[in-house]
């Protein structure tokens, strides 16, 4: 990421002698064009997805209730901020019904995802008579990554073993109204839950 933000630097101060410079005006076919370029290239490693390792699956049913019980999206909105801000890359899923809880009336991925401010491929309602667990269990599993839940899907362990190793499960909440989340990298002693 370092080559786009040293040509974006180089390709605008060529833009500024030229036009603040006289006699080099002519500068300005060659760093204007750069300019262009260098914010394509910035903007395309800032929309990089993270390495493998840098992925997390959130249970976004599960989270959307850890407040106070009643469905919101508050908690899911906080748990988006604090993984952004650590350069992790979330997918959420949903059951079917999150949107009868949270408003009354079906929300698909497209309506969910525009709720959080997120892109709608980060998103996934699992549709009517699909259980959400299993899902995030089977993506959680495909990708070799963590879950954000408080839920520790014990009926799942005889299909999902892996649900029991350490880190494998996330879990979340509040304290006096701040979010934590027990992240591997938080707490390298922290014991699976069983």
């Amino acid at each position: 990421m370092h080559g786009p933000v040293v040509l974006m630097i180089l390709s605008l101060a060529g833009v500024a002698v030229a036009l603040w410079v006289p006699g080099w005006s002519d500068l300005l076919l060659l760093a204007g064009p750069c300019a262009v370029a260098a914010a394509y290239l910035l903007l395309r490693a800032l929309r990089r997805p993270p390495p493998p390792g840098k992925r997390i699956i959130l249970d976004g049913s599960n989270i959307m209730h850890w407040t106070d019980g009643q469905p919101d999206l508050r908690p899911v909105r906080d748990v988006l901020r604090t993984l952004r801000a650590r350069g992790i890359a979330p997918s959420i899923v949903f059951d079917a019904n999150a949107g009868y809880k949270l408003e009354g009336k079906y929300k698909n991925d497209t309506a969910l995802a525009r709720s959080l401010g997120i892109p709608r491929d980060r998103v996934m309602v699992v549709p009517r008579g699909t259980t959400a667990d299993e899902v995030i269990l089977r993506a959680a599993r495909d990708l070799n990554v963590p879950i954000i839940s408080n839920d520790r899907f014990r009926d799942w362990h005889d299909a999902h073993p892996e649900v029991t190793r350490q880190g494998r499960l996330v879990r979340g909440g509040y304290r006096k109204g701040t979010l934590w989340l027990a992240l591997p990298e938080d707490d390298p002693h922290r014991q699976p839950h069983r």
